[in-house]
């Protein structure tokens, strides 16, 4: 199900952390101080998750990532809803994805909030490879994690890429015995994102 989301409610929803930053969960309209407010937002990321097992390779991924960027207090919040990850090799193999393993009825998104660690300089347009270090929330189970990112600022937009893996076993994904030679117990994961000031 695609949720279209008004500014307010998704800044307020998208992460519990973040709501601890009164000025973040404030209706917020867009108007061009929000430039030098810093706060940069994303609506249509991409990820895309690869399970490399000896017997099958499972690929899917999203173009519907939400997140924001604080770039003053440099606090991040990003969340994907994990049905809409599509392009499994069968419906039936994405079924068993959302029912049997990520139990999405039950924890329908995942999310990571934090803060970058490094201290740069968004008025400054260049190439940034930054860490972000923050709660990675699967399945229902909270993991902190440092995630190395490549950011790209141009002016009022920046552009993010990453890739980190996950073990499913710290997020309490159980993969059955009969199937374990099918999917692979860290998956990887591929980030690429444009966050736009004021969008």
């Amino acid at each position: 199900m695609h949720l279209r989301l008004t500014h307010a409610l998704f800044l307020c929803s998208l992460v519990p952390l973040l709501a601890q930053q009164p000025k973040l969960c404030q209706p917020i309209e867009t108007t061009l101080n929000e430039v030098q407010d810093g706060l940069f937002r994303c609506d249509r990321g991409k990820i895309n998750i690869r399970s490399e097992a000896p017997l099958e390779t499972i690929q899917a991924g999203s173009s519907q990532l939400k997140g924001i960027v604080d770039t003053k207090q440099r606090n991040f919040a990003w969340s994907i809803e994990i049905k809409t990850l599509k392009g499994f090799n069968s419906p039936l193999q994405q079924e068993h994805f959302n029912e049997n393993y990520m139990e999405t009825t039950l924890y329908p998104t995942a999310s990571f909030t934090g803060k970058i660690i490094e201290n740069i300089n968004f008025d400054t347009d260049g190439t940034y490879n930054i860490r972000a270090k923050g709660i990675l929330e699967i399945h229902g189970v909270s993991q902190e994690r440092i995630i190395k990112v490549r950011l790209d600022v141009k002016k009022s937009k920046i552009i993010l890429h990453s890739e980190f893996t996950i073990a499913l076993e710290e997020h309490n994904i159980a993969i059955p015995r009969v199937v374990h030679q099918k999917i692979a117990t860290d998956v990887q994961v591929n980030v690429d994102a444009v966050l736009k000031a004021g969008s």
